[in-house]
């Protein structure tokens, strides 16, 4: 039997400090009291947390558990051998044409990154540009990531390394001073340990950050996931995605999400999004990653709900995390494409999506 030395990582931090919600209800519920809440019906009181000011999913209790991620390392990959042939690679267009572009743009850098500009502002999300500790990156980034300035606002989704990463914060910090960093509740006061940057805001969910611009809006929504970055701070910083509005154009960035509720309810405070970019792997085996990723089939079903116009996918590509091979994730939501009430838009890392 072979286990990766990552996942035995993991492991070891679960086996030190495991978590446990003391109840599987929220303890009260908290916000930035700072920032706007936008969600103003009578059921949504604010983000919920235990009786350890832990946060916790809205809908769907999360309990990372050593015993779950001991199964999934033992057990067999039924997709073993299948995993082992695939020879596919994600598409990489090296062009930094985009940079010096005044076009509005999307472009995937990779992962969950995205490089965004819309009404002559740019944005990048959940910056991670290099290999991660046992965990190499498989894609290369279309352009150096010293090329990456005038960045006006870095969206930070989560904790999680394969979307927070220190070495990619600092180097987005020096290059671009001015640079405004939005993210959940109590990672800011991570990020500014790295950065020192002062423009930091953590946001609740349904809040709306203070952009200081007032040609774009930008919110932190909820997902189904969890954090965790060391032995002792399970859930101890909120996860989340994003809406921006700008420009005539609303854009939804998912961040990490399994399959729930949270997508009806997004769209009905921004219906019908002009782009939606919704994860598309790191899902197998099904038992263990739905909890906190999601499938490309409820990835369809969740961007239907949402009566979204443009999916994107991503988290697929550049990162080997789970059971199923590289190159699944692309084939089985191209197979999808005819359930889909929208335009699939599947680019490869680098390539220049044009905002209409």
């Amino acid at each position: 039997m072979k286990i990766n030395k990552w996942p035995i990582l993991l492991i070891f931090i679960f086996a030190a400090c495991s978590y446990k919600l003391s109840t599987m209800t929220p303890a009260t519920y908290t916000a930035n009291s700072q920032l706007k809440t936008i969600n103003t019906s009578e059921s949504w009181k604010g983000t919920p947390v235990d009786v350890k000011r832990n946060f916790m999913n809205h809908e769907y209790p999360f309990l990372p558990n050593f015993s779950d991620l001991w199964k999934w390392q033992t057990t067999g990959n039924l997709q073993k051998e299948e995993k082992k042939n695939d020879k596919w690679k994600a598409p990489v267009i090296k062009d930094e044409a985009f940079l010096t572009s005044d076009k509005d743009m999307i472009v995937w850098l990779g992962h969950a990154t995205f490089y965004i500009r819309i009404n002559s502002i740019t944005l990048i999300t959940d910056p991670v540009f290099y290999s991660l500790p046992f965990v190499p990156r498989h894609s290369e980034m279309p352009v150096a990531p010293e090329k990456l300035t005038d960045v006006d606002y870095i969206l930070l989704s989560h904790n999680h390394r394969d979307h927070c990463d220190k070495r990619s914060q600092k180097l987005l910090a020096k290059n671009n001073p001015k640079v405004k960093v939005l993210t959940g509740l109590k990672l800011d006061n991570l990020i500014y340990k790295w950065t020192k940057n002062k423009n930091i805001q953590g946001a609740g969910w349904y809040q709306e950050f203070n952009t200081g611009n007032d040609s774009i809006r930008i919110y932190y929504v909820p997902s189904r996931h969890w954090a965790k970055r060391g032995m002792f701070d399970a859930n101890t910083m909120l996860w989340g995605g994003f809406i921006i509005q700008c420009g005539g154009k609303t854009i939804y960035f998912m961040g990490d999400s399994g399959y729930g509720s949270h997508f009806k309810e997004i769209a009905s405070l921004f219906p019908s999004p002009d782009y939606c970019i919704m994860g598309n792997g790191a899902y197998t085996p099904a038992w263990f990653m739905s909890a906190n990723h999601i499938a490309p089939e409820d990835a369809v079903k969740a961007f239907n709900e949402m009566s979204g116009k443009h999916y994107i996918p991503m988290h697929y590509g550049t990162f080997d995390q789970s059971d199923e091979p590289m190159g699944e994730p692309l084939k089985r939501i191209k197979g999808l494409e005819n359930e889909i009430k929208g335009k699939l838009l599947t680019p490869a890392i680098g390539e220049v999506i044009f905002i209409e």
